[in-house]
């Protein structure tokens, strides 16, 4: 009977789950009602406020940045944008700050006012953006006619569970993941990729390139000019990539012990077996970084030796500050999500990407809407953004333990994450560690991956690059408007504090991928003739050519 309840608990939980996007209605309204509470009892701070002369135009936060073109400076479309400005900030001011409402609750609270914000902005309706008024007058109302077209395309496309227009352009294997090499593993969870020489020497030690699971490992392996694998073989390192494998119903169960057997320790265990006695320079972006460094820290604990090096490319192993990624993460949120990740299996991609989405939904929603629909004009698609569609599902098992133990318990950070029933420790890491974070980063802030320094004393090499969490990372050399930022400490160096960064380091005009690979040449050894692709003689001869068959499963 239990089980039976529990069962159509948990479909009732999958129903709503479908129709609020998986968000849970309970965390929501435990936010709004310790907001309404506490800020009914303090008449005089709402008095307070709603007397206080609010700050000139000039000096608010531009709740849209859509509205600083110069369009918006003439009347009357200056005073709706002042209107909307003075709003924004007046109901930012009224739910923030309220004394005694829970810290989480109140960011719950802030960010749905800023959702609601961003959706009645004057740049989203026809009568007060003065750019789309000036377009339908120039083209007689065309721009609104092809708009209502482009709307009916976008929405068929949706229906049918089609990847937006443009994306057939950037096929993997044909326009991007097209570095050549062959996949020389296949296992239940990865096929790992080794890639061909270009040089006729090459560094001694390989290259591992970890990935996360939650999208396709190509964005490190886009178009050749700005493929990140590429660049790395064509400066002679002998590269190896893990190629997740995209999970169905049939692999809900797998979890974070699986990622790590089937993931990392079968790569390490396959490299071992074509390069043997070198050592791996392991290099995890996202998750990918985040599970890297778990390992790296387990390896260190059980006196396996096989690493060189460690990079993590905005990947976190505190969660305390995850960023606004952890506004949906709490008891009552994960509740809600595991029942929903039981019913289906797996968490879908378009669930994903929604919640990515309302962390920036002026550039991501509405600015694109009001583009496509009202001005009539797509944007071009890019090989960065046909990746970004290209969204993969998580097993209910390991994205459970995932947001449970490192998110919400902290786990890692705090020395009890369990790896084959013992707790890791990443105090244990003692390889030198390249540690990386960008700027304007909202799902791993660079401050949130900068903590790795208080949880190692090892030798650390921090950057900071500018652009968000994925443009900052696809930042060839050659990329305009593109600089850095470096601070080394040596092991058991003197803990130095963000802000402290900022002001003793320099930026350096141009991208980080240099910076990157003469790190990891320093520490490569001599160089040497390259080595054969696979080791047939060891049971792992090459499958099938890059980027393998895991990558096109949609």
């Amino acid at each position: 009977m239990n089980a039976e309840h529990n069962e159509l608990d948990r479909s009732l939980h999958a129903a709503w789950g479908r129709l609020v996007g998986g968000m849970s209605p309970a965390a929501w309204m435990l936010a709004w009602s310790d907001w309404v509470l506490h800020f009914a009892t303090q008449p005089g701070r709402n008095a307070q406020i709603a007397l206080h002369q609010a700050p000139p135009p000039a000096r608010l936060r531009a709740h849209d940045s859509r509205l600083g073109a110069d369009e918006w400076t003439a009347w009357p479309f200056s005073m709706y944008r002042e209107a909307f400005e003075t709003t924004g900030h007046r109901l930012l001011e009224m739910v923030r700050g309220v004394p005694g409402v829970d810290r989480h609750h109140e960011q719950l609270v802030a960010f749905m006012v800023r959702q609601w914000l961003e959706m009645v902005s004057p740049a989203n309706i026809f009568a007060t953006n003065p750019q789309v008024l000036q377009r339908t007058a120039a083209t007689c109302g065309v721009n609104l006619a092809t708009g209502a077209a482009l709307g009916v395309e976008d929405f068929a496309r949706g229906a049918l569970g089609l990847p937006p227009a443009g994306t057939e352009a950037f096929r993997p294997g044909h326009e991007v993941a097209i570095t050549p090499g062959k996949v020389i593993l296949r296992n239940e969870l990865i096929e790992l990729i080794q890639y061909a020489p270009t040089t006729s020497t090459v560094h001694a030690e390989p290259v591992l390139i970890v990935s996360a699971w939650i999208m396709k490992y190509y964005v490190l392996d886009l178009s050749p000019h700005n493929s990140l694998i590429r660049y790395l073989v064509a400066q002679g390192h002998t590269v190896f990539a893990v190629s997740w494998k995209n999970p169905g119903t049939a692999d809900a169960q797998l979890g974070m012990d699986d990622y790590l057997r089937l993931g990392i320790r079968a790569s390490l265990d396959a490299i071992e077996a074509v390069v043997h006695g070198r050592r791996v320079h392991a290099v995890g972006y996202c998750l990918g970084g985040t599970l890297m460094a778990i390992a790296a820290a387990a390896m260190a604990r059980d006196h396996d030796d096989r690493l060189a090096s460690l990079t993590l490319l905005a990947a976190q192993t505190d969660f305390t500050e995850p960023g606004e990624i952890g506004l949906f993460i709490d008891e009552s949120q994960l509740a809600f999500l595991e029942d929903l990740m039981a019913h289906e299996g797996f968490l879908g991609a378009q669930q994903m990407t929604a919640a990515f989405q309302a962390l920036r939904p002026g550039d991501l929603i509405w600015g694109p809407m009001v583009r496509t629909w009202l001005l009539g004009e797509r944007a071009p698609m890019t090989n960065l953004m046909a990746w970004n569609a290209d969204g993969t599902r998580m097993p209910y098992r390991m994205h459970a333990d995932y947001l449970r133990s490192l998110f919400l318990d902290n786990a890692l950070a705090e020395g009890h994450y369990l790896v084959d029933g013992k707790p890791v420790s990443l105090k244990d890491i003692d390889v030198p560690v390249f540690l990386l974070g960008t700027s304007t980063d909202h799902v791993a802030p660079w401050r949130s991956v900068y903590k790795f320094n208080l949880l190692s004393d090892t030798e650390v090499t921090f950057v900071l690059a500018t652009g968000g969490h994925n443009a900052g990372i696809v930042s060839e050399p050659g990329h305009a408007h593109r600089s850095y930022r470096v601070l080394r400490r040596a092991g058991n160096g003197a803990y130095v504090p963000p802000d402290s960064f900022l002001g003793v380091s320099r930026d350096i005009e141009g991208s980080w991928w240099p910076c990157l690979q003469q790190w990891l040449a320093a520490r490569s050894g001599p160089r040497r003739r390259p080595p054969a692709i696979g080791a047939p003689h060891r049971g792992l001869p090459p499958l099938c050519s890059a980027p393998g068959s895991y990558v096109l499963a949609r």
